[in-house]
């Protein structure tokens, strides 16, 4: 019989490898909503963005790289796979007019929001 060492952090480091969601900030502006997500070492190949009922999804895949032969792994803390992050939208959004960019390991979506109704002044007549 051979002893194996347990080690707990192995553990936690296989369940992390699983799945993996990028932290995201949500700004407000006066005209439009800002939405930046840090997706390092994502490819904008690798990303898709969608809008429907109300709803804006982040999907993507940070994807492991291939070592060559005769490399020994000693730690791998990275995370790779899949990910999605979905957040509902408010109704006073225009989601036909939805732009992304993507620099330096952020995606940057910016969701401008409908054109308000300006108050208007009743002119009051005297009958």
């Amino acid at each position: 019989m051979r002893l194996v060492r347990w080690d707990p952090f192995q553990e936690f480091l296989a369940v992390s490898k699983d799945a993996w969601a990028p932290p995201v900030d949500i700004l407000e502006r006066q005209d439009h909503l800002v939405i930046r997500a840090e997706v390092p070492g994502v490819r904008k190949e690798d990303m898709d963005i969608r809008i429907e009922n109300g709803v804006l999804t982040l999907h993507g895949e940070r994807k492991e790289e291939k070592e060559t032969k005769d490399v020994n792994t000693h730690l791998v803390e990275r995370v790779y796979g899949s990910f999605t992050r979905s957040f509902s939208l408010p109704t006073t959004v225009d989601s036909s007019k939805v732009s992304a960019v993507y620099k330096d390991g952020v995606l940057e979506v910016t969701v401008p929001k409908v054109e308000t109704a300006k108050p208007k002044r009743v002119e009051i007549m005297v009958a």
